[in-house]
């Protein structure tokens, strides 16, 4: 190939030189026989890089599927620890194909009101399982707290504790080969103090650093209403500080440190329109909005909590741009899958390209191997707490399902087991009506043929709360009553929360206003009418004793005695009404 002066001329400056250059590499190639490539040209580089966020929330102990309406999304059979392993090794491999980093993450909830299962062994096997199922960090729910705040503190750090193996039925540190270790993913908890040297429980929050320099933080936090919740016992010593202010003020830590990319993980959460709708966000209501709405701009994402409620949200922060909240059932029925996805140019997480998806913990791929062998262990370990008959039914089961005056025939049959407790009988007095809250009730108690065991018993009332025996003015019986649909119960009917009793009898007016629903003069105790001056020994659990779900009449009890377990009063009564015929629902009524 040869040029001439004139296409020389032509074809002058950078142009010339380079096709001069093409052209004598290209002589030179034929000249050795060789031949002609052109150089690939430089693969654009990427804008944006993917990190895959896999999130749980409230798993509650649920190591084995839940059974009936927990154990299942939309008809579909869901859950299972062995399964939840094997979801999220699939999803981590997926996103590994694809070059993706991945981190698991939790909204608190993991342990409490848990099977027994978990619950005999102070919930060391769920930890255990969670651990070896990659989880990372996790906020602290209310239910971390139902043993108490220094139980929590083991979960995290490890150690057995002396309970005489296996008394009040649990024991920790079952297989002596093997102690508990505590877990491996770490607790968070921002908002949650100590009052006498305001450190926080746990760390506020921490930092995921990537090989490539990127930063994703991660603020753990509790909801403020804790304290309303639990046992006051659980969390004395402790302050529970506003959600929207302890993350905002952690933004600008955070910044100082070089993280653009900032997730919440809150154990609270909202509720919504269609609870079917698990990858949508209909009509969403409750706290969650209001804390979206007031947390800073900056924070990128929110993974939520406590609702038990399925959602994936795109909600407009303070600035009116979308930022993704979502929620994942509970019971490890659901998986949130989050794309996170991180702009190369500025750091920070790209809110229009970051999706979520919730996906079904579905039963038809292999049970992962540790999982299934970590709960075969602990099954053969519980059996002869959980098969022991206790008592037998009359009837298929008892259910906890209210009539229209809100009362259950589970309810009487707790709340006189409650009544019947010798255990909270001190200095000659004996308690004369008992109160159990509804939301403790936690299943039907069902059975095998008619056999009882404990297990089934304490699927009925995980809490292992302490009964508490006290005394209360009639004019504090009727402040009580009038509680159930006032105050945080009220004054919607979906709010109202009526106590399930024993010994006392009343008649409530639907339609009357808040503070006086119950109707004048119906209220007897053991047959008698209320009298305002005389005083009432009554019997609850410590839960309610503290003030807990909205009833502060209980704060106002004297003469407080601590008695036993409320499981060990409910299983005693069973055996010693063997065989247990459900009563009538005639203690409650509504008229006007």
């Amino acid at each position: 190939m040869a040029l001439t002066g004139r296409d020389k001329k032509r074809l002058g400056g950078r142009r010339a030189l380079g096709l001069i250059a093409a052209g004598t590499a290209a002589v030179l190639a034929m000249a050795t026989g060789g031949t002609v490539t052109q150089a690939a040209p430089a693969k654009p580089k990427p804008t944006h890089t993917q990190i895959q966020l896999l999130a749980l929330n409230d798993f509650h102990g649920n190591l084995e599927p839940a059974t009936g309406s927990g154990g299942n999304i939309n008809g579909i059979p869901a859950g299972g620890a062995a399964y939840l392993a094997t979801h999220l090794k699939d999803l981590r491999a997926a996103a590994a194909a694809k070059g993706q980093d991945s981190v698991t993450v939790a909204a608190g909830d993991l342990i409490g009101a848990s099977p027994l299962l978990s619950a005999a062994f102070h919930d060391e096997p769920t930890i255990e399982a969670l651990s070896g199922m990659g989880l990372e960090a996790a906020s602290v729910g209310n239910h971390e707290f139902d043993e108490g705040w220094h139980e929590l503190l083991r979960m995290q750090t490890g150690g057995c504790l002396p309970d005489g193996d296996g008394q009040n039925n649990q024991n920790s540190c079952p297989d002596p080969k093997h102690p508990f270790k505590g877990a491996k993913f770490k607790y968070l908890s921002a908002n949650v103090f100590f009052e006498n040297t305001q450190k926080t429980l746990f760390a506020p929050y921490t930092i995921k650093s990537f090989d490539d320099g990127r930063k994703v933080a991660f603020i753990g936090m509790t909801l403020e209403n804790t304290p309303n919740i639990v046992t006051k016992s659980g969390v004395a010593g402790l302050t529970f500080k506003d959600e929207i202010e302890t993350a905002n003020a952690l933004v600008p830590v955070l910044k100082s440190k070089g993280v653009k990319s900032i997730v919440v993980l809150l154990h609270e959460g909202g509720f919504p329109a269609d609870p079917r709708a698990y990858n949508s966000c209909p009509g969403i209501s409750g706290p969650i909005v209001d804390i979206n709405a007031g947390l800073d701009p900056e924070i990128d994402a929110i993974i939520s909590g406590h609702t038990h409620q399925a959602y994936n949200c795109s909600l407009p922060d303070k600035a009116g741009k979308p930022r993704l909240v979502t929620s994942a059932s509970s019971f490890g029925r659901l998986v949130t899958e989050v794309r996170l996805s991180i702009d190369n140019a500025t750091g920070d997480v790209d809110r229009v390209n970051t999706l979520a998806n919730n996906q079904i913990v579905t039963r038809d791929v292999p049970q992962d191997r540790k999982t299934a062998e970590l709960i075969a262990k602990y099954k053969t370990l519980v059996d002869p707490i959980a098969n022991k008959v206790i008592g037998h039914l009359t009837t298929p089961s008892v259910v906890r399902t209210p009539d229209d005056s809100l009362e259950s025939p589970l309810g009487n049959l707790i709340a006189d087991a409650q009544l019947a407790d010798a255990s909270v009988v001190t200095g000659g007095k004996t308690p004369v009506v008992a109160f159990m809250n509804p939301g403790g009730i936690r299943a039907d108690l069902a059975s095998n043929a008619g056999e009882v065991t404990f297990g089934q018993a304490f699927t009925v009332q995980p809490f292992n709360n302490f009964l508490v025996s006290m005394d209360m003015t009639g004019t504090q019986i009727k402040a009580l009553l009038e509680q159930q649909f006032s105050g945080v119960n009220g004054p919607e009917a979906a709010k109202f929360k009526v106590l399930q009793v024993a010994g006392i009898t009343y008649t409530w007016n639907p339609a009357a206003a808040a503070g006086s629903k119950v109707v004048a003069g119906s209220i007897r105790i053991a047959g008698q009418p209320l009298v305002d001056a005389t005083s009432y020994r009554i019997v609850t659990n410590n839960f309610l004793s503290d003030g807990g779900d909205g009833f502060p009449a209980f704060t106002t009890g004297t003469d407080k005695f601590f008695g036993g377990l409320d499981i060990d009063a409910f299983a005693n009564y069973l055996t010693a009404h063997d065989p247990y015929t459900p009563v009538a629902t005639d203690r409650i009524s509504i008229g006007s």
